[in-house]
């Protein structure tokens, strides 16, 4: 028996239910064979640590990736380091309880070294002198600091300043760098600080950054070549699957030589993706799931620090990379839809660049085929989820992707499968009727998670074991 808890992940197993008639779908395209019944590749061309920890393993002082927020406290103050105002002028080191502007995300450039930017997005620096402040809005070699941790206590740190000199805590009021080289790391030391990790990141940018360009090459290629194989599709298709949703990155258009530190192959592997689906009479959904300048700060958005800085300025830089997926596959028998991005995350991603970019990315799309579906995500967060409809429907063959997650809430843990099915039944069929009107967009509707299933196994335990939650969303929105 062989366990795909590994590859193809149940809980990122979804059913693609267009929510409308089905003889209405099936004019509108004769070949997209709807309902789709797809399973979601995450993980493969792009990395996520919680679906794959052990790509991750490998990298040295692996827990100070880029986008890792770190607070320092003064060992001997007792008080955290902040970038005053949240930034634009000095540190001090005055603060009893940390908070935002306590908070340093990390930008590696190598196992020890990095760049720290605070709350209000500038870099920690110094003034020309041996102050340190917080005010210049790119990193250069003024911005670039050494974090030595102590041998037997790696959250014991001295941040070493690029004049060669440490920082220290002389008084709450005055952080400089001008303490001396050798230290015995007592408690009394100005430039000893207690280093906590708040949250890591762990996606394709910090993978990548992290091993550095050779290690990462490698680690790709390896992963890609071995995480999702032909004997996947082949399994899919002989277990009533036949479409797969595959999310890449922007970077794969610049394919085989992308911006660093991302590494070139992926665009090999989804054409591989591509050959496979039409050999086993399957479809392809490729999904935009990371953008230039993160559309959501989320570590699959291909994002450096965790800022969510996706807007109007990188519209036409996103429409060239479904402009270039479209002219690639458009013409493929197995190119059944592309979605124009992931998971947009409001107030971040205001309504008006997201229509905006939809309308160009939809035109790019249609260059390329006039039966394949264009997906537009709805906004997560604070968001009206019938915001889309009216663009929806101007749209031919536009598709509003909905999400209702049963698994990231302590709300459904607590809930045994009936009582998650009953909900499924009860509360999402009402949600999701209330984006569908007659003669409007179709819906995509992913995310009810399959949470009581562990592993998706040959010997059929996963049809067995999901076999009443499926029969339910099924029923509930097909």
């Amino acid at each position: 028996m062989e366990c795909y808890s590994y590859r193809v992940k149940c809980p990122l197993t979804f059913y693609l239910l267009f929510s409308c008639l089905i003889s209405l779908s099936l004019a509108q395209s004769a070949t997209s064979n709807l309902p789709f019944k797809a399973v979601n590749l995450g993980g493969w061309l792009v990395a996520e640590g919680w679906i794959k920890p052990s790509l991750f393993k490998g990298i040295p002082n692996g827990d100070l990736l880029d986008g890792t927020q770190v607070q320092f406290m003064s060992g001997k103050l007792g008080k955290y380091l902040s970038a005053e105002s949240g930034g634009g002028t000095i540190l001090v080191a005055n603060r009893p309880n940390p908070s935002g502007w306590e908070t340093f995300r990390l930008w590696r450039i190598n196992e020890s070294t990095f760049n720290l930017r605070v709350f209000n997005k500038q870099f920690v620096g110094l003034n020309g002198g041996n102050e340190v402040v917080a005010v210049s809005s790119e990193a250069d070699t003024s911005e670039t600091f050494q974090i030595v941790r102590k041998d037997d206590d790696p959250r014991r740190v001295r941040i070493k300043a690029p004049n060669g000199f440490f920082l220290q805590a002389k008084t709450e009021a005055s952080v400089t760098a001008d303490f001396p080289v050798d230290t015995d790391w007592r408690d009394d030391d100005p430039s000893v600080f207690v280093m906590t990790i708040i949250t890591i990141l762990e996606g394709e940018y910090q993978l990548t950054n992290g091993y550095g360009p050779e290690r990462a090459l490698q680690v790709m290629r390896e992963h890609w070549s071995t995480y999702i194989t032909e004997e996947d599709f082949m399994f899919m298709s002989e277990n009533g699957l036949n479409a797969v949703r595959i999310p890449v990155g922007w970077w794969i258009m610049s394919d085989p030589t992308p911006p660093k530190p991302f590494v070139g192959g992926s665009l090999e592997a989804l054409d591989n993706a591509f050959t496979w689906a039409q050999k086993y009479n399957m479809k392809v959904i490729v999904d935009l799931h990371a953008v230039p300048g993160s559309q959501n700060g989320n570590e699959h958005s291909g994002t450096r620090d965790g800022y969510e800085e996706w807007g109007d300025s990188y519209i036409q830089e996103t429409v060239a990379v479904i402009d270039f997926l479209a002219a690639r596959y458009g013409n493929k028998p197995s190119f059944a839809a592309i979605e124009l991005m992931n998971e947009p995350v409001a107030p971040g991603v205001t309504i008006e660049d997201l229509s905006k970019y939809y309308k160009a990315g939809y035109d790019a799309g249609r260059k390329y085929s006039s039966s394949a579906y264009v997906i537009l995500s709805n906004r997560l967060g604070p968001a009206d989820r019938r915001e889309l409809l009216s663009l929806g429907q101007s749209l031919s063959g536009s598709v509003i992707d909905v999400h209702y997650y049963n698994l990231y809430s302590d709300k459904f843990k607590n809930m045994n499968v009936q009582e998650n099915i009953d909900f499924i039944y009860n509360e999402r069929a009402a949600e999701l009727s209330d984006v569908t009107t007659p003669n409007g967009p179709l819906s995509f509707c992913r995310g009810m998670d399959c949470s009581v299933v562990s592993k998706w196994s040959k010997d059929g335990r996963l049809r067995k074991l999901c076999k009443r939650p499926t029969r339910c969303i099924w029923t509930s929105h097909g």
